[in-house]
């Protein structure tokens, strides 16, 4: 198979979660002799952030990170789009490629395109922000990262063309590592809320820890200066971006993680984790996560521990502390349910299905024809 993907990085993952996945399914093709092909705008701004703050150097180390992937970089206004889908046979396109694109894409396949056209929802703004989001004429499906979303196309009139996708570790690269000196108790890594959870993570990671002191360090980007001081005056070491290849090392030194959703996930998306509580536990680090609903039943009771407020987490994190059994309890559970449920290859089987089932149906002609855009599917 020639799978053809459009997203907004596969090479920079600077404030960019969604390319975890893209990454680990990548990886899954490969290793099972597919050919995968990655589009990716030249100027977006995780490559160019990732460029000014870190260097060319580093963007080369994260367009290597899935070996035979064919990286390609475009300008949208020069992109040639037949050459780039000749030959595919499934093309997915992420829901950060920008809507002009999106739109193109879709005639291309409303125009005879010998290929599935799959769109790849993994965000919240089909529900907070749906006018940026690019018609889907054409496109023979949607895969939503939760249920919750995908009810938001089936309401809009997709019907059974909306498939439930979920994130999930990258397990080539989130895996144990029994031998690693543990040398800090708390981990956090992940960016400031940008207004989405600025409350969340000070009740639930900067007050415990400081009330603890516990040996803590924290990983991200967009912490104002004034934070970055107050985290040093309480000793919390803020150590800035991390590149999502190396958070596996950095999770094997700690004892513990905390998982702190923004608070759209919580309230518009209940059912969607982030996808660097997959990560954590695919690493088996405890993980103690603030209040979201697992309506969907991902994990197993005892997979993680949930802080129902601040001092509830500080109860929670001191028995981590001073409690080993419990700890490795945990982290069993909790890496159990990676390994059963949720690793990159179990998804690439379910996208298998899925495009087995679209091809069957479809015949690799053309569309289901609709006229609907992304606004009048959400109803906005």
């Amino acid at each position: 198979m020639r799978l053809v993907i459009f997203c907004h990085s596969l090479a920079s993952c600077w404030n960019h979660g969604n390319v975890h996945f893209l990454r680990g399914i990548a990886r899954e093709l490969i290793r099972r002799g597919d050919r995968v092909v990655v589009y990716e705008p030249a100027d977006g701004w995780s490559r160019r952030n990732l460029l000014k703050h870190h260097g060319a150097s580093v963007l080369e180390a994260g367009a290597q990170v899935v070996p035979g992937v064919e990286l390609c970089t475009y300008e949208a206004v020069i992109l040639d789009l037949d050459r780039a889908l000749e030959g595919a046979d499934v093309v997915l396109v992420h829901e950060w490629t920008e809507p002009e694109l999106v739109a193109r894409i879709g005639k291309r396949r409303i125009d005879g395109g010998r290929f599935l056209l799959l769109f790849h929802d993994t965000h919240h703004r089909a529900l907070t922000a749906p006018h940026e989001i690019g018609p889907l004429d054409g496109y023979d499906a949607v895969l939503a990262f939760g249920e919750v979303l995908r009810e938001v196309y089936v309401k809009g009139g997709w019907g059974r063309r909306v498939f439930t996708w979920h994130e999930a570790a990258d397990t080539a690269l989130f895996a144990p590592d029994p031998d690693a000196r543990k040398d800090t108790d708390l981990i956090w890594i992940g960016n400031w809320g940008d207004g989405e959870r600025d409350e969340e993570l000070r009740t639930f990671l900067l007050e415990p820890a400081c009330r603890l002191g516990v040996t803590t360090r924290v990983h991200g980007v967009r912490y104002p200066p004034a934070l970055q001081g107050e985290l040093a005056a309480h000793r919390i070491g803020y150590e800035g971006w991390l590149a999502n290849h190396r958070v596996p090392a950095a999770l094997a030194r700690a004892r513990f993680t905390v998982h702190v959703p923004r608070r759209p996930y919580v309230e518009a998306l209940p059912g969607i984790p982030t996808i660097r509580m997959f990560e954590a536990l695919a690493c088996g680090t405890p993980l103690v996560t603030a209040p979201w609903s697992d309506v969907e039943e991902l994990f197993p009771p005892g997979a993680y521990l949930t802080a129902r407020s601040g001092p509830d987490m500080v109860k929670i994190l001191v028995r981590l502390r001073d409690d080993p059994e419990f700890r490795a309890e945990l982290a069993a559970t909790g890496h159990r349910a990676i390994v059963e449920r949720h690793t990159c290859r179990h998804r690439l089987n379910e996208l298998d299905a899925v495009v087995a089932g679209l091809g069957a149906a479809s015949g690799h002609g053309k569309p289901a024809h609709h006229e609907n855009n992304a606004r009048e599917l959400i109803g906005d």
